[in-house]
């Protein structure tokens, strides 16, 4: 069955407020966003289930981080039932992104890298291949386990209540457009503190692709915040958002190498070696990366960060979000 099939079966109809006018108070806005992820997270369930399509599993995991982030974003704002919560949802993250990690590394060998090894090398890798399937065999019990089980339903009852109910705190009747600049500058000053700008291209240790790693998780969570605003921002904050997400893929890219070099070194027999496959991985490291001294030297450019603070500081009116 099809992506679109299913979720044609399954669509429904969003509860949103985001129409021709903008969102007057914080907790119109809040709960717009909630009802967005929430309905679009449970949306892929089904697909999830049957695993045909790995997009499903990646649509809903991108879909629970999204929803994790509009509860911490709005957590003063709204008054939601413990069932709903964010660490139930990111219980559910971290089963989703178990499996979907090992999809994107079985996917890496097989489309990547494997066709490029030598015949020796290609045998080895090829029983690698095999360990991890038994792994994501066991990754997708877990998860189906948890859709199916009594915690998620719990969760699923719970937001079907807060959404037809929900509760605020006093925070809520603010303007959404006085609380905008408070909500963004803490992220983004956790952004412009963060020690990888330090980070030359040329360091290579174990400890700094792990601060590198650490800065790829910020600029994921920056993004995911920073859009739901870019409707009340100029375009400029638009370009802004979105070299955070080429620059939160490119160190994305290279973690996964590193994950997977590991994740084969862990199957591998023992004293069994692919120089290959590591130098390959090596090349395409280095490439990602290339364009990190600019982008860093940037970052720790004073009228750059400056522009940042000042361009969170003033939104504006929108005429239409979504």
């Amino acid at each position: 069955m099809t992506k679109a099939i299913l979720r044609s079966s399954s669509q429904k109809t969003l509860p949103l407020k985001l129409m021709n006018n903008p969102i007057s108070t914080a907790g119109d806005y809040a709960h717009t966003l909630i009802s967005k992820h929430y309905l679009h997270m449970i949306q892929q369930e089904q697909g999830v289930l049957v695993d045909n399509d790995p997009e499903y599993l990646h649509d809903m995991r991108v879909e629970s981080r999204r929803l994790s982030t509009a509860l911490r974003v709005f957590g003063g704002i709204v008054t939601l039932p413990k069932a709903a919560r964010e660490p139930r949802v990111l219980a559910l993250t971290k089963a989703l992104g178990q499996l979907r990690d090992l999809d994107v590394q079985i996917t890496a060998i097989k489309t990547d890298y494997s066709h490029r090894l030598n015949s020796s090398q290609q045998k080895l890798v090829n029983k690698a291949v095999m360990a991890l399937e038994k792994r994501r065999t066991q990754a997708f019990t877990e998860v189906k386990s948890r859709l199916t089980g009594s915690s998620y339903q719990k969760l699923k009852t719970a937001y079907e209540d807060w959404l037809q109910n929900p509760q605020y705190t006093s925070l809520a009747n603010l303007p959404l457009q006085l609380l905008i600049p408070e909500l963004l500058s803490p992220l983004l000053s956790v952004l412009l503190l963060h020690p990888a700008w330090l980070i030359s291209v040329n360091e290579a240790s174990a400890e700094s692709k792990q601060v590198l790693h650490h800065l790829r998780k910020t600029c994921k969570y920056v993004r995911y915040q920073a859009e739901f605003f870019t409707c009340y921002y100029s375009q400029a904050f638009q370009d802004w958002v979105d070299e955070l997400k080429e620059l939160q893929n490119d160190l994305g890219k290279v973690q996964d190498a590193c994950v997977l070099l590991q994740l084969l070194t862990d199957e591998l027999p023992d004293r069994a070696e692919l120089p290959e496959l590591q130098q390959l991985i090596q090349t395409d490291q280095i490439n990602l990366m290339k364009n990190w001294e600019t982008l860093r030297n940037k970052y720790l450019d004073a009228d750059f960060r400056h522009h940042l603070h000042q361009m969170i500081l003033i939104p504006s009116i929108p005429t239409l979000c979504s």
